[in-house]
């Protein structure tokens, strides 16, 4: 349904032997990692050959950044949050933005809602729409979210998320999966609350049970808690458990991956703008070398693919350019100037001005910290 303009199968082979990672190593065995982890995941029916997968990211998750996703690695890939209401019309489904590509699966999208009813309908609907298992979100901390009593507000209510579950479980015969915050807050009862979902979930025989380590409250402040989610491993051994939280490089997660018992990792922030990250946890699980960090054009040609694959997608033009900044502070990131480059592409107002900041900056020349790259391009800011 969707189609790449970039030469993918060239792209993933330079991927393969060039990109970055937190593991200053060349290989993963030199730094203490050990050999290749031979640990599939299994949700339900589905088999993964690595132990992650890119997670669901409201408003990131759309077609180009699960494109990426899976070209550098990435074994399953997910929709941001579907709300059901919108699942259900089939007038808003046959956007391009929400139906899956013919080359995603496996490919999950996330559904948000509050009653069971609407949300089993919904869930067929995307089922019948090509995607491959589903996830209800009980973990969202977006205050519009919460005022309607969705997402993470229902983790105080544990019957009213079970009767969902069963509900969606019942209506397709694909994995069902849930997502978890560790609780609305730190209260007793909110712990209380989330214990409960867990223990009646298992009970379910749910297929997968992702838990991201923060409570409602915290949003994204503070440090994920993996202590809870080990303890939700120890707890529940026969329960397929996905850590998240706090995944931003390659050591981490795989430390995480080792020390918490879980049996598979999600992916979000991490991967935001940096691909190269998903190419490098696969390599590491895999016993493979771990590259160096890709150069200033492999960066060019991922940044302009996407970009190319946004303007594509989102029109009007202006709303495209404003949906890709978030993704420019990932990429920026890798920059050696990176502050001056965030603000010269954050500036460009046009697509032509942000393609001519883009191949400005990725120059071999800019690379040096100095100031002698030359001319800004029109519309640009400088340093």
């Amino acid at each position: 349904m969707h189609s790449a303009r970039w030469p993918w199968r060239y792209l993933y082979t330079c991927s393969m032997s060039l990109g970055s990672s937190s593991v200053s190593s060349r290989t993963a065995g030199r730094q203490g990692l050990g050999p290749a982890m031979d640990r599939r995941l299994r949700i339900g029916s589905l088999v993964l050959d690595v132990p992650f997968f890119q997670a669901a990211i409201s408003g990131y998750t759309s077609y180009p950044a699960r494109r990426l996703a899976r070209d550098f690695g990435a074994p399953l890939v997910w929709t941001g949050v579907i709300l059901a209401s919108s699942a259900k019309d089939r007038r808003v489904m046959r956007k391009r933005i929400y139906a899956p590509g013919d080359d995603e699966h496996p490919i999950g999208a996330q559904i948000l809602w509050d009653e069971p009813v609407l949300a089993a309908e919904a869930a067929k609907a995307l089922v019948e729409l090509g995607y491959d298992l589903i996830d209800l979100n009980f973990a969202c901390p977006a205050p519009k979210v919460l005022r309607r009593q969705r997402g993470g507000a229902l983790l105080m209510y544990p019957t009213r998320v079970v009767e969902i579950y069963r509900a969606v479980r019942d209506a397709i015969v694909v994995p069902v999966t849930v997502k978890l915050r560790i609780g609305v807050d730190e209260s007793d009862l909110s712990r209380d609350c989330f214990w409960q979902i867990v223990d009646r979930l298992a009970t379910e025989g749910i297929d997968a049970l992702a838990i991201h380590g923060r409570t409602v409250r915290q949003r994204y402040s503070g440090k994920a808690d993996w202590q809870v989610i080990s303890e939700v491993r120890r707890r529940y051994p026969n329960l397929v458990i996905i850590g998240s939280g706090d995944l931003l490089d390659v050591q981490t997660a795989l430390t995480r991956l080792a020390d918490s018992g879980v049996d598979g990792l999600a992916i979000a922030r991490g991967a935001i703008g940096n691909p190269w990250f998903i190419r490098d946890l696969r390599a590491a699980l895999e016993g493979r070398p771990i590259s160096p960090p890709p150069t200033l054009e492999e960066q060019r040609q991922v940044i302009l693919w996407h970009l190319h694959q946004v303007l594509d997608l989102y029109k009007p033009q202006y709303r495209a350019i404003g949906y890709f900044r978030k993704f420019l502070v990932g990429y920026a990131k890798r920059h050696p100037r990176r502050r001056q480059v965030l603000l010269s592409l954050l500036g460009a107002k046009t697509s032509e001005e942000l393609i001519a900041a883009i191949d400005y900056w990725y120059r071999p020349a800019t690379a040096s910290p100095d100031k002698s790259a030359g001319p800004l391009p029109p519309g640009s800011c400088g340093p």
